[in-house]
Order: structure tokens, then C-alpha cells, then sequence
């Protein structure tokens, strides 16, 4: 069966973000940051109108979803680890190690993932573009892969395969 794919890295693909690891054994990485940047492969196995699907379409998705992350503390909702309460206007993060930290909600942004990870800020990343571009043109990638670098030469990816029907 044929493939066809289009790859899309715009230098705007990207976002600053903070964020901490939190280790099984109790410990976490320091509070830092990353300038980080996406790109996104999608692959269809047939073209529509000789494109698997219109830069000019995906574009803006992948730059709302990179816009959402933008200059944000990112937290992982589902770590089992992380202590989240509401406290007014903040958020009291309490980490196994003790520390605990207050933070702006409006500076936060609580994701739906285990931890920040580079590998599961691609997985979801990878779900916010699938659902975006299936809502708005009722498409559907058979693969889109997404990669996330922290740092130059440093990244991780997540290959989101289509479900098959039965």
C-alpha cells in the first residue's frame, strides 16, 4: 500500500515552559525550563486533491496547541506523587521530598499526563492535534508522529497510530 506524509517544523512551533520530573523513588528534578520545539509528521495512505493534508490547515493547529504550553508552569494532573490543592488564587504543590511550592494559577497549566517528561508532553501534544484537526475537518492521520526537544540535539517522540476499525 502506498504512503504519503507531510513533515511541518515552523521556527513558531515552539513554547518556554517550567516544569520538574518527579522520580518513583520520592526524589524531583529542580523547578527549570525549556525553550521547546515541535515538529509534525502526519501520514496518510491515500491524497486527497494530490495533499495528504494542507500546510495551510495544519499550521495553525500545531501553533494553537504550542500556544497552550507557552509560558506556563506545566504540571502533571495524573503523577500520583504530586500533591495539588487550590488554595484562593494559587496552587499548593506538595512533592514527596517535602517541597512545597505555591504558584499564580493563571501562571499554570495542570496537564492531563503522568509527568512532563518530554516523551509525554509529545504523546499529548500528538492527542490535542489529532482531535483539533479531526473537530475542525473531520480528518484523521493513519500516523502522526510528533517530537519535542528540550534543548538542540536533545528531543523525544510518540507515534500516534490510527485505531482500526473493525
Amino acid at each position: 500500500m502506498a504512503q504519503f506524509s507531510i513533515r511541518v517544523y515552523k521556527q513558531y512551533f515552539n513554547f518556554a515552559s517550567a516544569h520538574f520530573l518527579l522520580f518513583h523513588d520520592g526524589g524531583r528534578e529542580p523547578l527549570h525550563g525549556h525553550n521547546y520545539r515541535v515538529s509534525v509528521e502526519g501520514h496518510a495512505p491515500n491524497l486527497l486533491h494530490d495533499m495528504v493534508f494542507d500546510f495551510l490547515d495544519i499550521k495553525p493547529i500545531v501553533r494553537e496547541v504550542c500556544d497552550e504550553f507557552d509560558h506556563k508552569v506545566i504540571l502533571p494532573q495524573e503523577n500520583p506523587y504530586l500533591r495539588i490543592t487550590e488554595d484562593g488564587q494559587n496552587f499548593q504543590l506538595c512533592t514527596p521530598d517535602e517541597s512545597l511550592f505555591s504558584l499564580p494559577k493563571k501562571d499554570v497549566l495542570l496537564l492531563p499526563i503522568s509527568n512532563t517528561s518530554a516523551e509525554r508532553l509529545a504523546m499529548l501534544i500528538a492527542q490535542k492535534i489529532q482531535v483539533k484537526v479531526q473537530q475542525v475537518f473531520s480528518f484523521e492521520f493513519l500516523e502522526l508522529k510528533v517530537e519535542v526537544e528540550e534543548t538542540p540535539g536533545q528531543s523525544a517522540v510518540y507515534l500516534l497510530k490510527k485505531e482500526k476499525s473493525l
